[in-house]
């Protein structure tokens, strides 16, 4: 299982006046007790020029164009995460959805940005849900047992998931810019293409196939949800795609936009190139191969499958 924070103490003293002061001092409550114990450091890595020898051309942003590449070297997978990666959905997709669950029955909870922010430091949601609420106190319709508070929590994240599928299948969010240029030059290659994340499997699969369409969808493997007992940052998850994939972990390049998700790909043995995102932008990368703001499309392009070549290549640092 994931791992679950600890809870440290609880201000039973506060007695608020209304839903709205409960939830704001429980938000912050949680937040002072879970910076402590899962705080990653916000030093930025300055990644002005990520290569730094033999760098070949130069792109008009602050992407490069690798040359000279040996296609003998060209990674076995790329594997990327999915939420933030593919598609910035954290802030109003994820987030969104598990308040409006909170509010169809009636839990007098709220996540707000910044709340939400510090939530993202525990892999999966509902381990993050479970942690919550053993440090602010369970709602008052919550059941008692332990059992049956994990059946209570698989039902409200099945019920967040069928609304962020809505949000999804709407297209209402979109992919980041060169997601779709990069997998498609690895299918070129013939380079193999998954998503491995601790969100639901379901969910992963509509944003793989509604926002990168069925051909693509068709070609891509996905791991996701409970498919490993532990989450990230435990490498669970990309040592069942090196398995699966039948590819040496040394041979596959990861893309990720968190610290956890840095953590688990570095674990698993594997190349990992980090494309900030909106609730990962202060995070410490300083273990990343690369670190780029996004993948991106020409002509703000960052990098390409050439690049992903030469980390391997270790032309580069």
């Amino acid at each position: 299982m994931a791992s679950i924070i600890t809870p440290s103490s609880l201000l039973h003293s506060h007695t608020p006046t209304s839903k709205q002061s409960t939830t704001r001092h429980v938000s912050d409550q949680f937040r002072s007790s879970l910076l402590p114990e899962l705080s990653i450091r916000s030093s930025i890595l300055k990644f002005s020029n990520p290569l730094s020898r033999n760098a070949i051309g130069r792109s008009r942003s602050t992407g490069f164009r690798c040359s000279a590449v040996d296609s003998s070297v060209l990674p076995s997978a790329l594997l990327f995460d999915c939420d933030g990666v593919l598609v910035d959905t954290e802030k109003d997709g994820h987030r969104v959805s598990f308040n409006d669950t909170f509010n169809e029955k009636e839990l007098g909870v709220t996540w707000d940005v910044d709340l939400y922010g510090e939530l993202l430091k525990i892999g999966g949601g509902k381990e993050r849900m479970t942690a919550y609420f053993n440090e602010t106190g369970w709602p008052a319709n919550a059941p008692k047992g332990e059992q049956e508070r994990k059946d209570f929590i698989a039902s409200l994240h099945k019920r967040k998931t069928e609304l962020f599928m809505v949000l999804i299948e709407k297209k209402l969010l979109p992919l980041r810019p060169g997601v779709a240029k990069l997998i498609d030059q690895a299918f070129a290659k013939g380079v193999k293409v998954a998503v491995c994340s601790t969100s639901n499997e379901k969910a992963v699969s509509a944003i793989v196939s509604f926002l990168l369409g069925p051909e693509r969808a068709a070609k891509i493997q996905i791991f996701a949800g409970d498919v490993v007992p532990r989450k990230k940052p435990d490498p669970a998850i990309y040592n069942l795609a090196a398995t699966t994939l039948d590819v040496e972990p040394s041979r596959c390049v990861v893309v990720e936009d968190s610290g956890i998700g840095l953590a688990a790909a570095k674990a698993a043995g594997m190349t990992c190139i980090v494309t900030k995102s909106g609730y990962t932008a202060d995070e410490d990368f300083k273990n990343a191969d690369a670190v780029f703001d996004c993948i991106g499309d020409p002509p703000e392009e960052r990098f390409d499958l050439d690049f992903c070549t030469n980390l391997l290549q270790k032309q580069y640092v």
